[in-house]
């Protein structure tokens, strides 16, 4: 990750945290007003938004720290636990605003002035909204785990703000006060869900997880630009440190290329990679030598001196055979 994409990172985080300060203030202003569960359970996620934003914005500044002793493979595991924290802060609060929505059924509020609690919460969930699509459009970009959680947690703040505004209107036109709790009961279901799934892909990202949807750009990069004189590539290894991968293989080349040409090859494979997948890669590729006659089934070399058998096998490269430690045509 450049010093330039950590900037603009904490740059996104910062505007977003000073913006939920402010729609926050106006939820509870909305509840304030109209004494809605519903309303609430939107102005308590807008707290989390606030605690979870805090989080990440240092969880950038520690992922954006040069690699040291203590740390070789550098410190973007923490947007893993980042995601995870603010995962975990969603999901309880889901619990809790449930828990304060059935308490309602038998405790009802009186409502009021619900024409301004939907105007209100209309104007942030739009708000929420596009600052939402702003950070996960600019997390995909940049590979940031943390900006995409922050980012979904936001656009669910926003179904959050829909279901208030349907919610109340209905009552408004209706009357019917107990909708508020059910609506609100509703809203804390997503909110679970949503806690959920960002506590899953922390959890995975930690464990080291295999990321198959980068697994496939790899593979699929190097099917298209493959060269001839890559026997085969197997034993791939893809991890995630935030926004870098990690990417471990090895590459069979021709049994009597030199070292310096061995080494050209393996360089080819990395260029090749950094140029077209758009991700900040770090290699350890390991080279082996072909071994006739078994590589020779699936060498597509022309013109081979040392070709000891025919080409049985034109192999097209998949995350399957691309996996196992095993040289292919053995």
């Amino acid at each position: 990750m450049t010093g330039q994409d950590s900037k603009l990172k904490i740059k996104s985080l910062w505007l977003t945290l000073t913006i939920t300060f402010v729609l926050t203030g106006i939820k509870f202003f909305a509840f304030f007003l109209t004494h809605s569960n519903a309303v609430l359970t939107d102005a308590l996620e807008s707290i989390i938004n606030i605690l979870a934003g805090t989080f990440a914005l240092f969880s950038i500044y520690y992922a954006s720290k040069p690699r040291d002793e203590d740390h070789p493979y550098g410190h973007g595991k923490i947007e893993f636990v980042s995601a995870g924290f603010e995962g975990g802060l969603v999901f309880f609060t889901g619990i809790y605003l449930i828990w304060n929505a059935v308490s309602g059924f038998f405790r009802p509020a009186q409502l009021q002035a619900l024409d301004i609690g939907i105007a209100l919460s209309a104007f942030t969930g739009f708000a929420n909204f596009l600052m939402g699509r702003l950070l996960v459009r600019r997390g995909k970009r940049y590979h940031s785990i943390t900006l995409i959680a922050d980012g979904r947690h936001l656009i669910t703040d926003t179904v959050s703000s829909a279901g208030v505004i349907i919610g109340l209107s209905i009552i408004y036109f209706t009357g019917l006060q107990w909708l508020d709790n059910l609506v609100a009961v509703i809203l804390g279901f997503i909110i679970l869900r949503t806690g959920y799934q960002l506590m899953r892909e922390s959890l995975t990202g930690l464990l080291d997880e295999a990321d198959t949807e980068k697994i496939n750009l790899l593979v699929e990069i190097l099917n298209k630009n493959r060269r001839e004189k890559w026997v085969d590539i197997h034993k791939l290894r893809v991890l995630k440190y935030g926004s870098q991968l990690h990417v471990d293989c090895h590459v069979t080349l021709p049994w009597y290329d030199t070292l310096e040409e061995a080494h050209q090859e393996v360089v080819l494979v990395e260029k090749l990679i950094r140029e077209n997948a758009g991700i900040d890669v770090e290699f350890f590729i390991h080279s082996d030598p072909c071994i006739p006659p078994e590589s020779c089934t699936v060498c597509i070399l022309a013109g081979c001196k040392h070709r000891k058998a025919e080409l049985t096998n034109r192999l097209e490269w998949t995350v399957k055979n691309m996996l196992p430690d095993k040289k292919h045509g053995l």
